[in-house]
């Protein structure tokens, strides 16, 4: 297999925040589904942060070795969450595969090696270095450190980054194995240290051409946000309704996210087929994910990954989805008259 970098995101539900971010960092997105357990609720969030995040998706059926393994009901469970493996006519390839044995492991990569060539990934590797912060910390004997994946460009010892809001004169790099290395090329993760603070999980990294740079930008970008917290928004707010009345001024067509919440599976059915029949020249409405029950941080989170609109129908939030909410600058409407729901995305879409 050619060099890959696998960036492993946890299956656990407390973890939605770290799956968003995988979505959205990776080129390829392997999901690990269990052929005895099927499809759970964190395989189909994961799902439709994939979606989302617009990336090639490879199902690794696991414990394919066990006699409790049944890949056809997976299959099927897959297939009424819009995943279509080749198997049963679709695009997205299954790979049989046991992790406690190692069979099927080969196959995996080999098909990983496929999709990436048929995806002509490239990077120019001649050019200052961008890319994403995975993790960061403040680590004794070290200071503030960032595991950081290359997207683009080599990153060397010595350069001016702007990581964040913050800045720093890379002192060092430590590959995934431990060990102090001198550049890091396109799709390389690696730890870095000489920041000025800890930048948060999923910020933005590149290379400024001096340190004079570097340290002005990140001053800038801090007074920023100190302005924004005295004026009481701490971040930038995203897609909402009231935006698309003057969707007139953009050239290309928007797209309009949403994800539904209902009392009901009826009511999710009735919203989600009413809303696909608004017809509009300006706005093409994409329904993430249409579900029963109260509006979660999971939600949220996959709505703040994709930029999309909570829309809520005799339900409600739960405990610390507000905050999470204006944390993340996520609009959330509620409505207990479907007309009045349905109303305003169209009064919205059509301006």
């Amino acid at each position: 297999i050619r060099d890959s970098t696998f960036l492993d995101t946890p299956g656990h539900a407390a973890f939605t925040a770290m799956r968003a971010r995988g979505a959205n960092l990776t080129d390829i997105a392997v999901l690990v589904v269990a052929a005895d357990d099927g499809v759970m609720p964190q395989t189909i969030e994961a799902i439709k942060h994939a979606q989302a995040a617009g990336v090639c998706i490879i199902i690794a059926m696991n414990k394919m070795d066990l006699r409790s393994a049944n890949p056809d009901r997976l299959k099927q469970q897959l297939q009424e969450n819009d995943i279509m493996v080749e198997d049963w006519g679709g695009a997205i390839g299954c790979c049989p595969v046991s992790a406690e044995t190692g069979e099927g492991i080969d196959g995996l990569l080999e098909r990983i090696v496929l999709e990436s060539e048929m995806l002509e990934l490239k990077a120019n590797p001649n050019k200052p270095a961008r890319g994403f912060v995975v993790e960061a910390q403040m680590e004794p004997g070290m200071g503030p450190t960032a595991s950081v994946l290359v997207k683009g460009g080599t990153l060397k010892v010595g350069d001016s980054v702007i990581c964040g809001q913050y800045w720093g004169r890379i002192k060092a790099l430590i590959s995934d194995q431990g060990k102090k290395i001198r550049a890091a090329g396109p799709s390389t993760a690696v730890k870095i240290l000489g920041l000025t603070n800890v930048p948060g999980a999923g910020d933005e990294f590149q290379v400024m051409s001096s340190d004079r740079e570097a340290k002005s930008l990140s001053e800038e970008m801090q007074q920023e946000e100190r302005m924004q917290s005295l004026e009481g928004g701490t971040v930038a707010k995203k897609m909402s309704l009231d935006d698309l009345f003057g969707a007139e001024q953009f050239d290309e067509k928007q797209e309009l996210k949403l994800i539904i919440k209902a009392d009901v599976q009826g009511s999710v059915e009735a919203i989600a087929q009413s809303l696909s029949g608004i017809k509009s020249d300006k706005v093409e409405i994409n329904i993430l994910s249409s579900d029963v029950g109260n509006i979660t941080d999971n939600d949220v989170m996959l709505a703040s990954a994709s930029d999309a609109i909570i829309l809520g129908f005799h339900t409600g939030k739960e405990n610390g989805t507000n905050a999470a909410a204006k944390r993340e600058g996520v609009e959330i409407r509620l409505y207990s008259i479907i007309y009045e729901l349905i109303e305003d995305v169209e009064s919205a879409m059509k301006g």
